[in-house]
């Protein structure tokens, strides 16, 4: 598999391009477990195999003034199509899921882009729910929890930003000014907003309060920005899918910081905070988990062995890192005190693994794209149950 579909790959799990769009809101009350493995197959390599090499990398920093619009929002409440009904039937064809994150009222939240919805699993009994974007054809894709106790997610497609009240079930939109940049990755920031990648590169920011957009153009060719996450030395960092680079943005002067990967095939993907308080990343292309520190932009990578590549990446209660790995259909575990690496098998053909996610149960729940499915590994006695997503 080449370096070139790994990241077209990565692109594309970022902005699924077919959709339709329904209204409603679909719930699932059956328990909808669809497999139940034995302990995975795990392989460890430690550091001397695979061993990590750490460069401290050529930094360059931009002062971008930003630009700050009023945008109007449209909201729309939803309701049940089925309240209390029971949906079966085989999974639907091409209801892609994506990003995944824990939402305040204790569920996974998640996207299905092709089916143009928001949908939530309730981690005890594996039941779902499933929200219809008024937009049609929105393309939702990341997902995160927004200091307003919403759900805040991009809407690739649309060029818009939306949020979901955990409660009721209301969506609320918003239009970005800057038109057909593909709004990807979105975080909340330290300040209080919602930060958020544009891959025609510029990184947004939208206050909850007051629905206002400023906009910060990368430098250069923009390099497609894709994952964002806030780090703990109070900046946003993102990665640069196609400029190869780990890009940080201050949330107080709109200074851009970039950092230049050191394999020049590196394609970084998804990135996190680490409990050592590093950020850690996936590289699709160099088939790596990379580090980079915060204070002194050093950069460490390791090699993922028998590796395609990576996607999602995030911490652990374990305090671990978890990734997955979607070609070869697997669950990745790196120490980021050691650097060894464990590996845990899917147990059905699971073909598009992407987002991940620590759930309030202790365990980490990951997404499976092309499969329309729901997939949880115990950090207890890494059993992996799936769940699947009816519409």
């Amino acid at each position: 598999m080449t370096n070139k579909y790994l990241r077209v790959l990565c692109i594309y799990v970022s902005c699924i391009v077919v959709f339709t769009g329904l209204t409603g809101c679909n719930t699932v009350t059956s328990r909808p477990r669809i497999t139940t493995s034995t302990p995975a197959t795990t392989t460890v390599t430690d550091i001397s195999t695979t061993p990590s090499t750490s460069t401290t990398t050529s930094i360059t920093t931009f002062s971008t003034p930003g630009t700050t619009t009023t945008i109007l929002s449209t909201t729309t409440t939803l309701t049940s199509l089925f309240p209390g009904g029971l949906v079966t039937g085989d999974t639907p064809k091409g209801m892609y899921l994506s990003p995944i994150t824990i939402g305040p009222d204790g569920n996974l939240w998640f996207t299905r882009a092709n089916a143009n919805q928001i949908g939530k699993l309730y981690p005890e009994s594996g039941n779902s729910t499933v929200y219809n974007i008024p937009t049609a054809q929105a393309g939702p894709n990341d997902i995160t929890a927004g200091p307003d106790r919403n759900l805040w997610f991009t809407e690739t497609q649309v060029n818009k930003l939306g949020k979901i009240s955990p409660t009721t079930g209301k969506i609320t939109e918003y239009n970005i000014p800057s038109d057909g940049l593909w709004a990807d990755g979105i975080t909340t920031g330290p300040d209080g907003n919602l930060w958020f990648t544009e891959a025609g590169g510029i990184i947004g920011v939208i206050s909850p309060v007051t629905g206002n957009v400023t906009e910060y153009r990368i430098p250069g060719n923009g390099g497609f920005p894709t994952a964002i996450v806030a780090g703990p030395d109070g900046n946003l960092w993102f990665t640069e899918t196609m400029g190869n680079k780990i890009g940080k943005i201050s949330p107080v002067t709109g200074n851009i910081t970039e950092y230049n990967l050191p394999n020049p095939s590196a394609d970084p993907c998804g990135i996190t905070i680490g409990s050592d308080g590093n950020l850690w990343f996936t590289e699709t292309g160099a088939k790596s988990i990379g580090k980079i520190s915060p204070e002194t932009g050093s950069i460490t990578e390791y090699i993922v062995p028998n590796s395609f590549g990576s996607f999602g990446i995030a911490s652990g209660p374990d305090s671990n890192l978890w990734f997955t790995e979607s070609p070869l259909n697997k669950i990745g575990e790196i120490s980021p005190n050691t650097g060894i690496i464990t590996e845990y098998n899917i147990p059905s053909a699971a073909y598009g693994l992407y987002g991940i996610t620590a759930g309030p149960d202790g365990n980490m729940w990951f997404i499976e794209i092309f499969g329309s499915k729901v997939g949880q590994i115990s950090l207890k006695t890494n059993v992996i149950d799936e769940y699947t997503i009816y519409k």
